[in-house]
């Protein structure tokens, strides 16, 4: 995945990519409003909410954790102040039991929390080791309802069967790392996922290099013992199908995606909306970030969607990333801060914006 990203970065360049500096002109829908929350990241990933709102960010090129606070609630940072560094391409973030935990490359560790910290007081503690490197090195977790600790690791390659059965996969661990088991499998890069309620959502990265339109990337509702189709099938309409070099693999097992979204979109981090500064129509409803192409002729992603978790209706939400085949920005992290405003997180131009909702 790496390569991936050097290779999209460049590519950006040579298109017109914008200039790191400029914040990209966001089109949001009437009412809302799209500014500049915080800057002066290198690849600004995902996003954990801290128990007193402060907002904590993973920084993957840095080896970072950030805190970014907006103490005095003017809807913009006051500072960046770096929580923990010399992690090993940090990503996903989440708050449980009084630590933080921060899923690494190869590991998720946890650090000692009390409420208003800015930097970490203790060491890391490793809770989990998990494989290391291959073609996603991005490691997503949430906690569950029941307390459990999910991790998604994604696939060491394009297509291939996987040796070890804990890649292309959801995790699921106690809250201290024992009693790890496969929750979901089938999943190449499910970078994305949350929970609404007790049901476990990912979204997902399909296979490349089958064409501009397949196959389409997806969002799965995830249950224990789950396959969802990797390598062998992928979603397409209602129903799994086979992928041209799988073609007399059973799909029959294979759960079928809710939601689809146009191929090589890149859909990365989601967020369920449980503030209460949105319209109604808002709430409950299933927000993400599409990071957007890297080698579709035609770029597709580059924009905020949302999702509704019961129909699968998608619709956009923020765009503005992409002007013509110029792009001026990737959307990857989406967060419910404590005033119901979004914060969304930009890795190639190293910003977080705020999206907030002005009632009449």
């Amino acid at each position: 995945m790496f390569r991936r990203f050097i290779a999209a970065a460049l590519l950006g360049l040579l298109t017109g990519a914008a200039s790191a500096q400029a914040m990209p002109p966001l089109r949001v829908p009437a009412g809302f409003t799209a500014t500049l929350y915080a800057q002066g990241f290198q690849r600004p990933r995902l996003m954990a909410v801290a128990p007193n709102g402060d907002v904590f960010l993973s920084d993957m090129r840095a080896g970072k954790v950030y805190v970014i606070a907006d103490r005095d609630h003017d809807g913009k940072a006051d500072s960046n102040v770096v929580y923990a560094s010399g992690l090993d391409r940090p990503h996903g973030l989440a708050f449980h039991g009084g630590f933080l935990y921060v899923a690494e490359n190869a590991q998720v560790v946890r650090f000692a929390y009390s409420s208003g910290d800015t930097h970490a007081a203790s060491a890391a503690q490793k809770v989990v080791d998990l494989p290391k490197d291959g073609e996603h090195e991005t490691r997503s977790l949430a906690f569950g309802p029941d307390g459990r600790l999910y991790v998604s690791i994604g696939s060491s390659c394009n297509v291939c069967q996987e040796t070890d059965a804990r890649r292309a996969s959801v995790m699921v661990y106690s809250a201290d790392g024992k009693n790890g088991k496969l929750f979901a499998s089938g999943l190449r890069n499910a970078v994305g996922i949350a929970f609404l309620g007790s049901q476990l959502y990912a979204s997902h990265n399909g296979r490349d290099y089958l064409g501009d339109n397949t196959p389409p990337e997806s969002f799965f509702r995830l249950k224990s013992g789950g396959f969802y189709g990797w390598p062998t099938c992928f979603t397409v309409g209602s129903r799994q199908v086979n992928d041209p070099q799988y073609r007399r693999a059973n799909c029959a097992r294979a759960l079928p995606a809710f939601a689809t979204v146009t191929a090589h979109s890149a859909p990365l981090g989601i967020a369920f909306y449980d503030g209460k500064a949105f319209p109604a129509s808002y709430q409950g409803q299933l927000i993400g970030a599409l990071h957007g192409s890297s080698i579709r002729a035609t770029r597709s992603g580059y924009k905020v969607i949302r999702i509704n978790p019961v129909t699968g209706q998608v619709s956009d939400f923020i765009t503005g990333f992409l002007r013509g085949q110029t792009i001026l920005g990737r959307p990857v992290g989406v967060t419910v801060a404590q005033d119901g405003s979004l914060l969304v997180s930009d890795d190639l131009n190293g910003m977080v914006y705020r999206v907030a909702y002005r009632r009449e």
